[in-house]
């Protein structure tokens, strides 16, 4: 381009530039062939948005040619700071994509007084592109886990190498025919090489694995494992005990609006009154201190290096449930001790449930800096440039 022309006008500060082209007669680039061609199909006008200049949108008005290509037929010219139907620079996109990584989609978009979704596929494109294909071939251990898309009844699963933490595929759903993909893909000569698989206790993650991954052991995730306690012993206790003193009003509604303490960890509580109010809690109502007791003992399984402490640990544990006199407990004890091999699987492959939960909380972060993703294909991979993996 040659020279320009520039001017100020609209409520937002802009600044206008009209780009002239190249002389009559000059070859251009065709987009289709990358071959330079003399001749010119027709003109059209574009405005085409660049970076700001100070606080002023940058608008270009560009007179973009189609060649007269003998090999590809009318093309557009190529541009090396243009796409081909792009509306705007490249260097404008990718200062969008960069903003991307550490700001939500909307305040991006305000920022420069773009549309959300231009901004969602200005960086989804260099998503794409920059994303390296995933690391299959030293796979070993594996992490899976579900998440909710949206509120309401809408899953993904994601599965994750546990030794380099590269984020390896990401499905929407969390039924079997859902999961299924992910070892279809991985095929049959890598599955059998998978040696350890740390997940939570879907029955359907369990006949997946042991469906593919013939030499793959089960080790079930402490983070999960302690939350299916907290909702299906301590929270039913709880119910139970609130309808219990349904006649002691002051005691039915301490024990109705402790949810969070009972089901949160000791050192997570907030403040000290939260500790205090739980050690009331707990003194008052044998039933709920035998369960949270019990809570923390269950939790102490996974601190355990050598399997034969693990299991005396586990036997003792289910004794205690069992003459706990406690339905809730009891009922989950019963069930737990049908995977119990798989709990203590982790004294060979102690995998690190931090990992999980990591991925989890970032997860939770993504979409909420998102304001929600109408574009699964784009979260999923907002999920996988979030876990690269180490080298």
């Amino acid at each position: 381009m040659e020279r320009f022309e520039a001017g100020v006008k609209g409520p937002r500060a802009q600044v206008w530039i009209d780009l002239l082209g190249l002389p009559q007669g000059q070859p251009r680039i065709c987009s289709g062939c990358q071959r330079p061609v003399r001749g010119i199909h027709d003109w059209s006008p574009r405005e085409i948005r660049d970076l700001p200049i100070f606080d002023a949108d940058t608008i270009l008005m560009v007179w973009r040619a189609r060649v007269a290509c003998p090999s590809c037929g009318p093309r557009l010219e190529a541009l090396d700071w243009l796409e081909p139907y792009a509306r705007v620079t490249y260097r404008l996109a990718e200062s969008v994509a960069r903003l991307c990584k550490v700001m939500p989609i909307k305040r991006v978009a305000e920022h420069y007084d773009l549309h959300w979704g231009t901004v969602k596929d200005i960086d989804k494109a260099f998503l794409e592109r920059a994303l390296e294909p995933v690391r299959l071939g030293k796979v070993r251990l594996l992490m899976m886990d579900e998440f909710a898309l949206h509120k309401g009844q809408s899953y993904a699963t994601v599965f994750a190498d546990a030794e380099t933490r590269q984020v390896l595929w990401v499905g929407k759903g969390r039924n079997r025919a859902d999961v299924s993909p992910f070892f279809e893909w991985l095929g049959k000569r890598r599955c059998k090489k998978i040696r350890a698989v740390a997940m939570d206790m879907s029955p359907t993650f369990e006949l997946e694995v042991r469906e593919h991954c013939p030499n793959a052991e089960i080790v079930l995730d402490q983070f999960h494992v302690v939350a299916n306690f907290g909702h299906q012993v301590i929270d039913r206790i709880r119910v139970n005990e609130a309808n219990r003193c349904r006649d002691d009003k002051a005691a039915r509604e301490l024990i109705k609006g402790a949810k969070w303490l009972l089901l949160g960890n000791w050192e997570n509580l907030p403040d000290r009154k939260a500790k205090v109010k739980l050690n009331e809690l707990l003194d008052a109502n044998q039933a709920l201190m035998t369960a949270y007791v019990m809570k923390d003992a269950l939790k102490g399984l996974w601190a355990y290096k050598r399997e034969g402490w693990a299991r005396k640990a586990w036997e003792h544990w289910l004794g205690m449930a069992r003459a706990s006199n406690l339905p809730p407990l009891m009922r989950f004890a019963e069930n737990l001790a049908k995977r119990i091999e798989d709990i203590l699987s982790h004294c060979r492959w102690p995998l690190n449930t931090s990992i999980l939960e990591g991925i989890n909380n970032k997860i939770k972060v993504l979409k909420r800096i998102a304001y929600g993703y109408r574009d699964e294909a784009y979260f999923f991979l907002k999920i996988r440039a979030a876990f690269p993996g180490n080298p």
